[in-house]
């Protein structure tokens, strides 16, 4: 039976429940931290640290859509400017190389931008040499999870992927990239994150924000 959540904080809180359950590995707040990816995987990423006592921090990314076809992805980029490309996308619809940079360009002033509006001034957890818990609200084709990967691979110490619902294949192919992956539920056929939840809002700016503050205070008083 396909479980299905209440909410995104629900679902931090099953998969923190999952990740205790598999990581044989002590998670420390000394060296770990749980990045979660705005906007929606924020709440998820909230309950995971609140449950595991980890630090919390955001790591941004954004897809790259197809012009005039903006949901369908032909990649994603990741803070620090790292793209990954949907090859399939590209050559299917024959985009030029100039167009990807055109939208990545724009993306990493959005980027930025985001950067600057949901920390207010607080400096970024670094994840250098930390084992780094990424946590998203689901995972579908894993386009922009695997641009955030791929950015911390070279930088952190470890790398776990987390989501509480993902898609198979998907789970299968980020399996050969980084060193865990924690799904609290994968399908073989999967159509879309907002199937798995009773309530799919779209997580606010404001809710981002108001998250982060609260995680700034540390791991023993996330408490909402």
């Amino acid at each position: 039976m396909v479980v299905i959540f209440q909410d995104r904080r629900q679902a931090g809180r099953a998969l923190a429940e999952a990740i205790r359950s598999t990581v044989t590995e002590k998670l420390s707040a000394e060296d770990t931290i749980v990045l979660g990816l705005p906007r929606g995987g924020v709440p998820v990423a909230f309950e995971v640290a609140r449950e595991l006592g980890l630090p919390l921090d955001i790591f941004i990314v954004r897809k790259l859509g197809v012009p005039g076809q903006e949901e369908l992805a032909m990649g994603a980029i990741a803070s620090g400017g790292t793209v990954v490309i949907q090859a399939d996308v590209v050559q299917a619809y024959g985009i030029d190389a100039t167009v990807i940079d055109a939208v990545a360009a724009r993306e990493r002033h959005e980027i930025e931008r985001r950067e600057a509006a949901y920390r207010e001034g607080r400096v970024a957890v670094s994840p250098e040499g930390r084992a780094v818990i990424l946590v998203d609200d689901g995972i579908a084709t894993g386009a922009t999870m695997k641009a955030a990967v791929r950015a911390l691979l070279p930088v952190a110490r470890r790398v776990m992927v987390a989501a509480p619902v993902a898609a198979r294949k998907t789970c299968e192919e980020l399996q050969a990239e980084v060193d865990e992956v924690v799904c609290f539920e994968s399908l073989e056929y999967f159509h879309a994150v907002g199937e798995f939840y009773r309530s799919f809002d779209q997580t606010s700016d404001e809710e981002v924000r108001a998250l982060l503050a609260l995680a700034h205070l540390g791991p023993g008083r996330l408490r909402v």
